[in-house]
């Protein structure tokens, strides 16, 4: 036998067996605050040094998509004067391994550092890491130098050295696109430790 209970007032009676995940209505309170500001992007008269961050992975039927990618950007920096394209830097895979095993993103980050770089520019944010974790501690980091380094991903038209990021910086919910961690891709494994890998498969299955 059912209750006998009669529910008034506003309540969604199909979802009140439905436990809302914190994370998800997190991320849409966030969404909807973002949607309430004027959003801050790389202004084109400000004298930024780019380097653009590509990771390749070709799905289409077109044998020439990364050039025309790469013009792409060429032609989109190319409009605004004061900006100087300083390098491409291109790491390939269908998805983001750990930042410690993307050379190319390790290159962009020692120019960053070394000061030849202070906007990265980049489609999305699973093109960097499939840990939210590691790119806000890199975008702090980075936004903390004595000349700030910022990242725009265009894809989900965040500029990391925004005013309203500052404190949002610290939270990873505005890098995580879901609430399921991405798969780990093959590039997770180390080239160096790889090879050792293979070695000990081997004796094993002479032994």
């Amino acid at each position: 036998m059912g209750e006998n209970v009669v529910v008034t007032g506003n309540e969604n009676i199909l979802r009140r067996h439905v436990t809302e995940n914190p994370r998800k209505m997190k991320l849409v309170d966030h969404k909807l605050w973002m949607d309430s500001l004027q959003r801050e992007y790389p202004m084109p008269d400000h004298p930024f040094k780019i380097g653009v961050y590509i990771r390749y992975y070709n799905q289409t039927r077109h044998p020439e998509y990364l050039e025309k990618h790469i013009q792409q950007f060429k032609d989109d920096i190319a409009l605004c004067a004061k900006w100087k394209l300083v390098d491409f830097y291109i790491d390939r895979g269908v998805s983001a391994p750990h930042m410690e095993y993307s050379g190319e993103w390790c290159r962009l980050l020692g120019d960053c550092f070394a000061g030849k770089v202070d906007l990265i520019v980049t489609q999305k944010v699973s093109s960097v890491s499939s840990d939210p974790d590691e790119i806000s501690f890199i975008a702090r980091i980075l936004a903390a130098q004595e000349h700030p380094v910022g990242i725009y991903f265009i894809s989900e038209d965040i500029f990391t050295l925004a005013s309203y990021y500052i404190q949002d910086l610290k939270d990873t919910a505005i890098f995580s696109l879901s609430n399921a961690p991405l798969p780990i891709d093959e590039l997770d494994i180390p080239i160096k430790y790889e090879a050792e890998r293979s070695k000990l498969i081997k004796t094993d299955i002479i032994s």
